[in-house]
This record gives structure tokens, C-alpha cells and sequence, in this order.
């Protein structure tokens, strides 16, 4: 009976205070919230290969009062959204957000378009805070704004428990870069370009439903973060836009990338060294390079990358298909890694490994980055060039395990080629081109 007397109260005071946990006072469609977008609250993350980092956070907010999060209008900070100069209004509304003590959710209006020159989201924060783009961010165009790094224009660093998300557009206006790069003219120096996303030293991270275009240089670039979470980007630039790599991944470890939609003039996606657990679904990708893993050992540097998965892409008119690189004189290893269900589209070079990767007259063969262990299974669909399968592996460290398993890549309705050399390769079930 005195249980039922102490219970029963204590019950009836949690339900009646449950609603406000999920109402997000001060949130409405005139300053950008969308309420069909479902997302009210900052963001608990899910799970993430197989740790359920969710439950922590929300374990610790149930010790705290259920109030309702705070909101950081960016307009209420002097952006005006006409395409004027807006850098100091997202400087102060993010400061603010993130010295709050409570969940706070930076929302950018929709329908608006804000101007900004280089600018770091730094942390930590007081809280767990949502980044709500609605509207469209759009780089200063003028270069000299970028002077004092040219490698960054929005960087989000040494931020924990964060949501970048909200349907908007991120546009790096990277034309001006483009005409200026040695790429395009051989008559110019090479210099760097902007990356124009730069997660650094994120931990408990979600970036989902965005739209990001013409980046300068890379348009999205993870480094040094755990547990990521991206979802529904859709990444576009120009077949002949040089270096924008759509999604790039280094030094950074338990990333999930789904459903997105990759055409850029580069990698659709990259993986390069210090990389681990790293998973790619329903991607689809083109025009642009491919998926890569690489480059890796450049410079000759030690370089290690495992635990990779592509698992349902589709690529359609890409220079490569799913590709592994490594330069020569490297060392290190890239191992452990699975390429499953892919369709190719006029893909040139559907599957390849190069470990002989070299731009130097006097190519070092002393040493190698090892490749090992790497599974391609059920790859199907057309190939660009005769050769749909090209492993060329290093005489002095030949790539191990490599298994091919249900392959059937043709060009122009008949059978491709395979070169593979100083490769142990096992082929199983119907493997078309053959490697034997």
C-alpha cells in the first residue's frame, strides 16, 4: 500500500511533464522550422556498429528537468538573409548556442540566403546542439577573404553530441577556385582550395539531409572523428570541377554513410589513412572518380586503413568504380575490406587496385603499403574500357587474400578483360572477366 501511495503520484507527475520533453517551444515555420521534418529535440544519436551511443546521452538527460530546448534564431543575431555579409551573426548565435547548458538548436531560416566568409563552429559545448539549415549558405566569392587559410571555408571542431542537418543548401560558389587551378591551366601554380564542410574532432555526429554543391575543393571532409552518422546528402558539381571529392574520410573511425547521392569531378568517396569501421549504403554515385580508398603512402608515409564496407551502390559513368590506391616507396596496410552488391554503368574501370600509384621519375619499390584481405562480391554490369578488372600489385609485396565472387562485367554486350598481377586471388562461384 505504501508503495501504490508513493508510486502511483510519481507516475502521474512524469506523464503529465512527458509532452513538453518532445514541444519545442519558440520553433515555428516563420523562423524556419518545418514541423513534417519530424526533428524537435537535439539530437540523441542511434546506433552506431553496434554501440548504442543514444542511450548514454538520454540516460544523462533524465536525471535533468524535461524542460524544452533553447533556439538560436540567426536572424536574431543580425543576419538579415539577402545575400549580404552574415559571418558575425553566425559567429554570435553559435557562441550562444553553445555556451548554453541546455540542448539548443541553431535554426537557419528557410526561404533566406546567407553569405559567409571562413568561419569555425568551435566547441565544446555546454550542451548536445542541433544545426538546423534550412535556408542557403553560400561562400564569399571574393578569394582574399580566405587568406588567412585557404583550406577551410565552415569548419565545425571539437564538437560533441551534434546534429548538422534541415534540407537546406551548402554552396562553396567554387567556380573562381576552379578557373584558377593548375588543373584546368597548366600555366598556374598549384595553390590550395577551400574544403567547403570541415568536421574536425567531432565526436557523436549526424549529418543528414543536405544539399552541398560546387565546393571549392572537397565538399565534405570528416577528420579525426567518432561515431558519425550521414544520411540523405545529395553532392553535386561539375564532371570537370577538379579535386571535389564528394564525401572524404580521414583519420576517423565508426562512420556510417547511406542514401546519398554523389556527382562531383572527383571521388564520390574517399577513405584515406587512419580510417577504421567505416560503412557505405545505397550510394549512388557519377559522374566523378568513384569510391576510393586512397590514396595512401604518399610522401613516403606510413598509412593504414581497415574495416571498410561498401555494401549497395550504384555507379554510372565514373572513371573508376571501386578502387583501392596506393603510391610506391609507402608502407603501412589496407586490410579488411568488402565490396558488395554494386551495379556499374559504363564505369572505365569497374574494379582496380593500384599499388604501384607513383607521379615521380624515380619511383621507389623498396616498400609498399600492404593489401590484404578484400572481398568483391556481387559486382555486376558494364564496363567503359576492355579491362573491367585491373590488380596491379607489387612484385616485393603482392596483395593477399583478395576474393572475387560473383563478378560479371562486360563492355558493349560481351566479355571484358582481367589483368591481374603479383596478386593471391581466390575466385568463387561465376566470376566473369577471370583473373585465372
Amino acid at each position: 500500500m505504501s508503495l501504490q501511495t508513493h508510486f502511483i503520484p510519481s507516475l502521474i507527475v512524469f506523464l503529465l511533464s512527458f509532452p513538453s520533453y518532445y514541444s519545442l517551444p519558440g520553433i515555428s515555420e516563420a523562423s524556419g522550422y518545418d514541423a513534417s521534418a519530424g526533428r524537435v529535440y537535439p539530437w540523441y544519436p542511434s546506433t552506431i556498429q553496434g554501440r548504442n551511443f543514444g542511450s548514454k546521452i538520454m540516460s544523462s538527460k533524465m536525471g535533468r528537468s524535461l524542460a524544452a530546448v533553447k533556439t538560436f534564431n540567426v536572424n536574431d543575431y543580425g543576419a538579415k538573409g539577402d545575400g549580404s555579409d552574415a559571418t558575425e551573426a553566425f559567429d554570435n548565435a553559435w557562441k550562444a548556442a553553445c555556451s548554453s547548458s541546455q540542448g539548443s538548436v541553431l535554426v537557419v531560416p528557410k526561404n533566406k540566403n546567407y553569405l559567409l566568409k571562413p568561419i569555425t563552429f568551435e566547441g565544446p559545448c555546454k550542451s548536445s546542439i542541433t544545426v538546423q539549415i534550412y535556408g542557403t549558405l553560400q561562400a564569399s566569392a571574393d578569394r582574399s577573404a580566405y587568406s588567412k587559410d585557404l583550406t577551410r571555408w565552415l569548419v565545425f571542431e571539437n564538437v560533441q553530441n551534434l546534429a548538422v542537418e534541415g534540407g537546406g543548401t551548402i554552396n562553396g560558389n567554387g567556380r573562381i577556385w576552379w578557373e584558377n587551378s593548375c588543373k584546368v591551366n597548366d600555366d598556374l601554380s598549384c595553390k590550395d582550395a577551400p574544403t567547403a564542410l570541415i568536421f574536425y574532432n567531432c565526436k557523436n555526429l549526424v549529418v543528414k539531409n543536405l544539399k552541398i554543391q560546387n565546393a571549392q575543393k572537397m565538399h565534405v571532409s570528416f577528420e579525426i572523428c567518432v561515431g558519425v552518422e550521414v544520411s540523405g546528402l545529395t553532392i553535386t558539381a561539375p564532371a570537370d570541377s577538379p579535386n571535389t571529392d564528394g564525401i572524404h574520410v580521414t583519420r576517423t573511425q565508426n562512420i556510417q554513410i547511406s542514401s546519398s547521392v554523389i556527382g562531383t569531378g572527383d571521388d564520390c568517396i574517399s577513405i584515406v589513412s587512419g580510417s577504421q569501421k567505416v560503412q557505405a549504403t545505397g550510394i549512388t554515385c557519377g559522374p566523378g572518380h568513384g569510391i576510393s580508398i586512397g590514396s595512401l603512402g604518399d610522401g613516403n608515409s606510413e598509412a593504414h586503413v581497415s574495416d571498410v564496407t561498401v555494401n549497395g551502390a550504384t555507379l554510372t559513368g565514373t572513371t573508376n568504380g571501386v578502387r583501392i590506391k596506393t603510391w610506391q616507396g609507402g608502407s603501412g596496410s589496407a586490410s579488411n575490406i568488402k565490396f558488395l552488391n554494386i551495379e556499374m554503368h559504363n564505369v572505365k574501370n569497374p574494379i582496380i587496385i593500384d599499388q604501384k600509384y607513383c607521379d615521380q621519375d624515380k619511383p621507389s619499390q623498396s616498400r609498399a603499403v600492404q593489401v590484404q584481405n578484400v572481398l568483391y562480391q556481387n559486382i555486376r554490369g558494364t564496363s567503359s574500357s576492355s579491362e573491367a578488372i585491373q590488380i596491379d600489385c607489387s612484385e616485393k609485396f603482392p596483395c593477399k587474400g583478395i576474393v572475387l565472387q560473383g563478378i560479371d562485367l562486360r563492355v558493349g554486350g560481351k566479355a571484358a578483360k582481367a589483368e591481374c598481377n603479383n596478386a593471391k586471388i581466390i575466385e568463387k562461384g561465376n566470376v566473369s572477366p577471370s583473373c585465372t
